[in-house]
């Protein structure tokens, strides 16, 4: 089945390519644009598209103020948000993850990286841009809590090994490659994680391993 899109950015000649980009791939279709913060949240919302890809700064809402109304920690059935910017701030970066985002890119990121976070974010996945990780990993150190809360049950030395390669940006295929396990089992542990350790999301468990200095 294809993946349905909605593409938000203010910049026409920015969504266009977006959407050419995009449109191009056999299973992805573009179902919906928006031009701004509130129309891409009533497009989204109306459409429920598999992804919606939105840009950080829109007028109306900006991208991380539309992501954490459709996929907020408040948030009963949460989209997939995949967001993309021309800024490399870490302040939209860990803005857009907290506010429920399974993706960040820069708008130069390229057209192969653009299909493969759409991709991961409709398969449950996270992809955030390699320039973008390496310093969101020392932000994210930097700026831990002085305690981090701990499971009540454990984690297994497997699910230890798939924390430490998800958080290093791996996707389920290929952390089911390094450790010689099935997709289905990666899937099963990546979803045990996220019931032992509180969390709704794939950056959710990255955010805790590099916290509680997993990585």
């Amino acid at each position: 089945m294809s993946i349905r899109v909605v593409v938000a950015d203010d910049q026409d000649l920015v969504r266009t390519g977006l959407v050419m980009i995009l449109g191009a791939q056999t299973d992805i279709d573009i179902i919906g644009e928006a031009a701004d913060g509130i129309q891409a949240l009533e497009v989204a919302t109306r459409l429920r598209p598999d992804v919606l890809l939105v840009d950080i700064r829109m007028p109306g809402l900006d991208g991380v103020e539309v992501t954490r109304r459709l996929a907020g920690p408040d948030v009963a059935d949460p989209m997939a948000v995949v967001v993309i910017t021309t800024f490399d701030l870490d302040e939209y970066v860990l803005g857009a993850l907290r506010a429920g985002a399974r993706g960040f890119l820069l708008k130069d990121a390229g057209p192969d990286l653009l299909v493969q976070a759409v991709h991961a974010a409709a398969h449950g996945d996270a992809l955030i841009a390699p320039n973008v990780t390496r310093r969101l990993l020392a932000t994210l150190v930097d700026h831990a809590p002085e305690r981090v809360t701990q499971p009540v049950d454990p984690l297994t030395e497997r699910e230890e090994e798939v924390l430490a390669l998800l958080a290093r940006g791996r996707t389920n295929a290929e952390i089911a490659a390094e450790l010689f396990i099935g997709l289905s089992t990666v899937k099963s542990h990546v979803a045990s994680l996220m019931a032992k350790l509180g969390v709704r999301n794939r950056v959710e468990i990255a955010m805790w391993a590099y916290h509680s200095k997993r990585v």
